[in-house]
Protein backbone atom coordinates (compact mmCIF):
# COMPACT_ATOMS: atom_id res chain seq x y z
CA UNK A 1 0.00 0.00 0.00
CA UNK A 2 1.18 3.15 -0.78
CA UNK A 3 2.34 5.61 2.25
CA UNK A 4 -0.06 8.16 2.88
CA UNK A 5 1.87 11.47 2.94
CA UNK A 6 -0.16 12.97 6.20
CA UNK A 7 1.55 16.33 4.89
CA UNK A 8 -0.60 16.67 1.83
CA UNK A 9 -3.73 17.27 4.16
CA UNK A 10 -2.36 18.22 7.18
CA UNK A 11 -0.73 21.00 5.43
CA UNK A 12 -4.61 22.69 4.15
CA UNK A 13 -5.83 22.29 8.33
CA UNK A 14 -5.65 24.85 10.51
CA UNK A 15 -2.91 24.69 13.07
CA UNK A 16 -4.91 23.36 15.75
CA UNK A 17 -6.94 21.01 14.15
CA UNK A 18 -3.33 19.89 12.70
CA UNK A 19 -1.98 19.58 16.17
CA UNK A 20 -4.76 17.39 17.59
CA UNK A 21 -4.39 15.13 13.85
CA UNK A 22 -0.77 15.06 14.79
CA UNK A 23 -1.33 13.32 18.16
CA UNK A 24 -3.74 10.05 17.01
CA UNK A 25 -2.11 6.78 16.77
CA UNK A 26 -3.80 5.17 14.52
CA UNK A 27 -3.75 8.72 11.25
CA UNK A 28 -2.69 6.42 8.74
CA UNK A 29 -5.98 4.73 8.59
CA UNK A 30 -7.27 7.96 8.58
CA UNK A 31 -10.20 7.85 5.45
CA UNK A 32 -12.27 11.14 6.08
CA UNK A 33 -12.04 14.44 7.35
CA UNK A 34 -15.93 16.04 7.29
CA UNK A 35 -15.72 19.63 9.33
CA UNK A 36 -18.39 21.92 9.84
CA UNK A 37 -18.65 25.17 10.79
CA UNK A 38 -20.27 25.44 14.47
CA UNK A 39 -19.79 21.57 14.83
CA UNK A 40 -17.22 19.06 16.03
CA UNK A 41 -14.98 17.48 13.26
CA UNK A 42 -15.41 13.96 12.64
CA UNK A 43 -13.22 11.77 11.39
CA UNK A 44 -13.36 8.15 9.65
CA UNK A 45 -10.91 5.96 10.82
CA UNK A 46 -10.87 2.37 9.32
CA UNK A 47 -14.54 2.42 8.58
CA UNK A 48 -15.14 3.78 12.25
CA UNK A 49 -16.52 7.41 12.84
CA UNK A 50 -14.34 9.15 15.55
CA UNK A 51 -15.89 12.83 16.66
CA UNK A 52 -13.16 14.75 17.96
CA UNK A 53 -13.41 17.11 20.93
CA UNK A 54 -12.95 20.69 18.62
CA UNK A 55 -15.58 22.65 16.82
CA UNK A 56 -14.64 24.12 13.73
CA UNK A 57 -15.42 28.04 12.87
CA UNK A 58 -16.29 29.93 9.94
CA UNK A 59 -12.90 30.89 10.12
CA UNK A 60 -11.78 27.53 9.80
CA UNK A 61 -13.18 26.85 6.81
CA UNK A 62 -12.19 29.92 5.35
CA UNK A 63 -8.06 29.03 5.98
CA UNK A 64 -8.99 25.28 4.26
CA UNK A 65 -10.32 26.93 1.43
CA UNK A 66 -7.23 29.63 1.21
CA UNK A 67 -4.92 26.87 1.69
CA UNK A 68 -6.79 24.44 -0.62
CA UNK A 69 -6.85 26.89 -3.53
CA UNK A 70 -3.24 28.23 -2.67
CA UNK A 71 -4.95 31.76 -2.22
CA UNK A 72 -6.43 31.89 -5.78
CA UNK A 73 -10.18 30.64 -5.31
CA UNK A 74 -10.91 32.29 -8.72
CA UNK A 75 -8.15 29.84 -10.26
CA UNK A 76 -10.45 27.21 -9.14
CA UNK A 77 -13.57 28.21 -10.27
CA UNK A 78 -14.05 24.90 -12.74
CA UNK A 79 -13.67 22.65 -10.04
CA UNK A 80 -15.22 24.81 -6.90
CA UNK A 81 -18.59 24.74 -9.58
CA UNK A 82 -18.33 20.48 -9.55
CA UNK A 83 -18.37 20.64 -5.74
CA UNK A 84 -14.69 19.64 -5.13
CA UNK A 85 -10.72 20.49 -5.39
CA UNK A 86 -8.06 17.85 -6.07
CA UNK A 87 -4.94 18.40 -3.79
CA UNK A 88 -1.92 17.36 -4.49
CA UNK A 89 -1.57 13.48 -3.81
CA UNK A 90 -5.10 13.02 -5.36
CA UNK A 91 -7.02 13.72 -1.90
CA UNK A 92 -10.46 15.29 -2.49
CA UNK A 93 -11.90 18.37 -0.66
CA UNK A 94 -15.71 18.22 -1.39
CA UNK A 95 -17.47 21.12 -0.30
CA UNK A 96 -20.88 22.40 0.29
CA UNK A 97 -22.22 26.09 1.01
CA UNK A 98 -24.84 28.35 -0.98
CA UNK A 99 -25.16 27.26 -4.71
CA UNK A 100 -24.62 30.22 -7.48
CA UNK A 101 -26.90 29.22 -10.05
CA UNK A 102 -26.61 30.75 -13.49
CA UNK A 103 -28.80 29.01 -16.63
CA UNK A 104 -30.12 26.08 -14.63
CA UNK A 105 -26.80 25.24 -13.82
CA UNK A 106 -24.22 25.63 -10.31
CA UNK A 107 -21.86 28.83 -11.72
CA UNK A 108 -20.02 28.83 -8.36
CA UNK A 109 -20.22 27.94 -4.51
CA UNK A 110 -20.03 30.43 -2.00
CA UNK A 111 -20.39 30.81 2.09
CA UNK A 112 -18.93 27.20 2.56
CA UNK A 113 -19.97 26.08 5.68
CA UNK A 114 -19.12 22.60 5.18
CA UNK A 115 -16.17 20.53 3.62
CA UNK A 116 -15.31 16.97 3.39
CA UNK A 117 -11.66 15.80 2.91
CA UNK A 118 -11.17 12.58 0.92
CA UNK A 119 -8.27 10.45 1.70
CA UNK A 120 -7.21 8.87 -1.82
CA UNK A 121 -4.47 5.72 -1.56
CA UNK A 122 -3.85 3.51 -4.07
CA UNK A 123 -3.04 0.06 -2.79
CA UNK A 124 -0.28 -1.23 -5.99
CA UNK A 125 -0.52 -4.88 -6.56
CA UNK A 126 -4.41 -4.93 -5.83
CA UNK A 127 -5.96 -5.82 -8.97
CA UNK A 128 -3.80 -8.70 -9.21
CA UNK A 129 -5.67 -11.49 -8.56
CA UNK A 130 -8.32 -10.54 -10.33
CA UNK A 131 -6.40 -10.13 -13.83
CA UNK A 132 -6.09 -13.70 -14.91
CA UNK A 133 -9.62 -13.69 -15.28
CA UNK A 134 -9.59 -10.98 -17.69
CA UNK A 135 -7.03 -11.68 -20.68
CA UNK A 136 -7.50 -13.57 -23.02
CA UNK A 137 -4.35 -13.83 -25.34
CA UNK A 138 -2.91 -11.15 -25.01
CA UNK A 139 -6.40 -8.94 -25.02
CA UNK A 140 -8.15 -7.31 -22.44
CA UNK A 141 -11.90 -8.40 -22.12
CA UNK A 142 -14.68 -6.01 -21.41
CA UNK A 143 -15.43 -5.89 -17.62
CA UNK A 144 -17.78 -4.07 -15.45
CA UNK A 145 -17.15 -3.96 -11.56
CA UNK A 146 -20.36 -4.07 -9.41
CA UNK A 147 -19.59 -2.67 -6.07
CA UNK A 148 -21.27 -0.79 -3.05
CA UNK A 149 -19.96 2.36 -2.33
CA UNK A 150 -17.02 2.74 -0.05
CA UNK A 151 -15.60 -1.39 -1.07
CA UNK A 152 -12.64 -0.35 -2.98
CA UNK A 153 -13.63 -0.23 -7.12
CA UNK A 154 -11.96 3.01 -7.75
CA UNK A 155 -8.82 1.68 -6.25
CA UNK A 156 -8.87 -1.53 -7.87
CA UNK A 157 -10.09 -0.05 -10.92
CA UNK A 158 -6.78 2.69 -11.20
CA UNK A 159 -4.52 -0.52 -10.27
CA UNK A 160 -5.90 -2.68 -13.43
CA UNK A 161 -5.30 0.69 -15.60
CA UNK A 162 -1.62 0.45 -14.57
CA UNK A 163 -1.29 -3.37 -14.88
CA UNK A 164 -2.59 -2.87 -18.19
CA UNK A 165 -0.41 0.11 -19.65
CA UNK A 166 2.43 -1.56 -18.10
CA UNK A 167 1.89 -5.17 -19.09
CA UNK A 168 2.27 -8.10 -17.12
CA UNK A 169 5.15 -10.81 -18.25
CA UNK A 170 3.47 -12.91 -15.95
CA UNK A 171 0.22 -13.39 -17.73
CA UNK A 172 1.32 -13.02 -21.19
CA UNK A 173 0.21 -9.50 -21.42
CA UNK A 174 2.10 -6.73 -23.33
CA UNK A 175 1.13 -3.54 -22.57
CA UNK A 176 -1.83 -1.39 -23.52
CA UNK A 177 -2.29 1.97 -24.72
CA UNK A 178 -5.06 2.67 -21.51
CA UNK A 179 -6.97 5.82 -21.45
CA UNK A 180 -8.74 7.07 -18.42
CA UNK A 181 -11.99 9.41 -18.67
CA UNK A 182 -11.93 10.76 -15.03
CA UNK A 183 -14.78 12.53 -14.56
CA UNK A 184 -14.46 13.30 -11.07
CA UNK A 185 -10.51 13.29 -10.83
CA UNK A 186 -10.69 9.73 -8.84
CA UNK A 187 -8.84 7.76 -10.54
CA UNK A 188 -5.55 9.38 -11.79
CA UNK A 189 -6.12 12.14 -9.24
CA UNK A 190 -4.77 14.69 -11.11
CA UNK A 191 -3.07 18.02 -9.82
CA UNK A 192 -2.36 20.50 -12.41
CA UNK A 193 -3.37 18.25 -15.24
CA UNK A 194 -0.56 15.53 -13.84
CA UNK A 195 -1.79 12.36 -12.76
CA UNK A 196 -0.94 11.87 -8.81
CA UNK A 197 -1.41 8.12 -8.81
CA UNK A 198 0.33 5.36 -10.86
CA UNK A 199 -1.75 4.77 -13.80
CA UNK A 200 0.86 2.98 -16.14
CA UNK A 201 3.08 4.33 -18.67
CA UNK A 202 0.75 4.42 -22.16
CA UNK A 203 -2.14 5.93 -20.06
CA UNK A 204 -3.70 9.01 -21.15
CA UNK A 205 -6.12 10.67 -18.55
CA UNK A 206 -8.81 13.25 -19.54
CA UNK A 207 -9.58 14.89 -16.53
CA UNK A 208 -12.90 16.26 -15.30
CA UNK A 209 -14.35 15.36 -18.31
CA UNK A 210 -17.89 14.10 -18.58
CA UNK A 211 -17.78 10.11 -19.80
CA UNK A 212 -19.54 10.56 -22.69
CA UNK A 213 -17.61 13.22 -24.45
CA UNK A 214 -14.26 12.01 -23.00
CA UNK A 215 -14.84 8.30 -24.71
CA UNK A 216 -15.35 10.52 -28.02
CA UNK A 217 -12.45 12.29 -27.78
CA UNK A 218 -10.15 9.54 -26.85
CA UNK A 219 -11.53 7.63 -29.92
CA UNK A 220 -10.55 10.36 -32.34
CA UNK A 221 -7.29 11.42 -30.82
CA UNK A 222 -5.13 9.04 -28.28
CA UNK A 223 -6.15 5.65 -30.65
CA UNK A 224 -6.38 3.90 -26.86
CA UNK A 225 -6.79 -0.05 -26.85
CA UNK A 226 -8.28 0.12 -23.20
CA UNK A 227 -10.81 2.74 -21.79
CA UNK A 228 -10.93 3.20 -18.45
CA UNK A 229 -13.82 5.14 -16.38
CA UNK A 230 -15.53 5.01 -13.41
CA UNK A 231 -19.27 4.93 -12.46
CA UNK A 232 -21.17 4.90 -15.78
CA UNK A 233 -25.12 5.60 -15.87
CA UNK A 234 -26.40 7.63 -17.90
CA UNK A 235 -28.01 6.90 -21.52
CA UNK A 236 -25.22 9.61 -23.22
CA UNK A 237 -22.56 7.06 -21.12
CA UNK A 238 -23.74 3.96 -23.10
CA UNK A 239 -24.25 5.50 -26.38
CA UNK A 240 -20.47 6.34 -26.19
CA UNK A 241 -19.67 2.86 -25.27
CA UNK A 242 -21.59 1.45 -28.10
CA UNK A 243 -19.36 3.53 -30.40
CA UNK A 244 -16.48 2.59 -28.62
CA UNK A 245 -16.80 -0.75 -28.89
CA UNK A 246 -17.68 -0.50 -32.72
CA UNK A 247 -13.85 1.02 -32.83
CA UNK A 248 -12.50 -2.23 -31.58
CA UNK A 249 -11.51 -0.46 -28.20
CA UNK A 250 -12.20 -2.91 -25.06
CA UNK A 251 -13.67 -1.55 -21.94
CA UNK A 252 -13.51 -1.76 -18.21
CA UNK A 253 -15.72 0.15 -15.77
CA UNK A 254 -17.76 0.41 -12.55
CA UNK A 255 -21.25 0.41 -11.26
CA UNK A 256 -23.04 1.02 -7.83
CA UNK A 257 -24.21 -2.29 -7.15
CA UNK A 258 -24.40 -5.40 -5.01
CA UNK A 259 -24.66 -8.10 -7.62
CA UNK A 260 -25.23 -8.73 -10.95
CA UNK A 261 -29.12 -8.33 -10.68
CA UNK A 262 -28.46 -4.65 -10.08
CA UNK A 263 -26.14 -4.54 -13.32
CA UNK A 264 -29.51 -6.76 -15.06
CA UNK A 265 -32.63 -4.77 -13.28
CA UNK A 266 -31.77 -0.77 -14.57
CA UNK A 267 -33.32 0.08 -17.81
CA UNK A 268 -30.68 2.18 -18.49
CA UNK A 269 -28.03 -0.86 -19.11
CA UNK A 270 -30.47 -2.43 -21.37
CA UNK A 271 -27.99 -1.87 -24.54
CA UNK A 272 -25.74 -3.24 -23.05
CA UNK A 273 -27.14 -6.26 -22.38
CA UNK A 274 -29.06 -6.60 -25.30
CA UNK A 275 -25.11 -5.78 -27.48
CA UNK A 276 -23.65 -8.32 -24.91
CA UNK A 277 -20.96 -5.88 -24.88
CA UNK A 278 -19.10 -7.49 -21.54
CA UNK A 279 -17.22 -10.16 -21.02
CA UNK A 280 -16.96 -10.74 -17.44
CA UNK A 281 -18.29 -8.97 -14.04
CA UNK A 282 -16.41 -8.80 -10.83
CA UNK A 283 -17.99 -8.57 -7.95
CA UNK A 284 -16.65 -6.63 -5.07
CA UNK A 285 -17.76 -5.80 -1.14
CA UNK A 286 -16.14 -4.97 2.45
CA UNK A 287 -17.23 -8.32 4.18
CA UNK A 288 -13.81 -8.82 4.91
CA UNK A 289 -12.27 -5.48 4.72
CA UNK A 290 -12.35 -2.83 1.40
CA UNK A 291 -11.96 -4.93 -1.84
CA UNK A 292 -13.16 -8.04 -1.27
CA UNK A 293 -13.13 -10.29 -4.05
CA UNK A 294 -16.37 -12.05 -3.90
CA UNK A 295 -17.61 -13.55 -6.90
CA UNK A 296 -16.09 -13.16 -10.74
CA UNK A 297 -18.92 -13.99 -13.35
CA UNK A 298 -18.30 -15.49 -17.33
CA UNK A 299 -21.27 -13.63 -19.62
CA UNK A 300 -20.40 -15.83 -22.01
CA UNK A 301 -21.06 -19.24 -19.94
CA UNK A 302 -23.70 -17.06 -17.97
CA UNK A 303 -22.08 -18.59 -14.65
CA UNK A 304 -19.85 -17.75 -12.09
CA UNK A 305 -16.04 -18.61 -12.94
CA UNK A 306 -14.65 -17.59 -9.26
CA UNK A 307 -16.34 -17.68 -5.88
CA UNK A 308 -14.90 -16.43 -2.57
CA UNK A 309 -14.75 -19.27 -0.36
CA UNK A 310 -16.08 -18.38 3.53
CA UNK A 311 -14.15 -18.22 6.06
Amino acid sequence: MKHMDTNEILCILPQNLQLILKKLPNLDKLQEIRIKANNPVILNLDNQECILNYISTMEDLKTIMQRTSNYSLYAFEEEIKQGFITIKGGHRVGLCGKCVMEDNKVKTIKNIASINIRVSREVIGCSDKIMPFIINENNILNTIIISPPKCGKTTILRDMARNISTGMKSLGLSGKKVCIIDERSELAACCDGVPQMKVGIRTDVFDNCLKSEGIIMAIRSMSPEVIVCDEIGTYRDMESILSALSCGVNLISTIHGNGLEDFYGRVVFKDLINNHVFNRAVILSNRNGVGTLEKIYDFTRKDYIWRKRDD
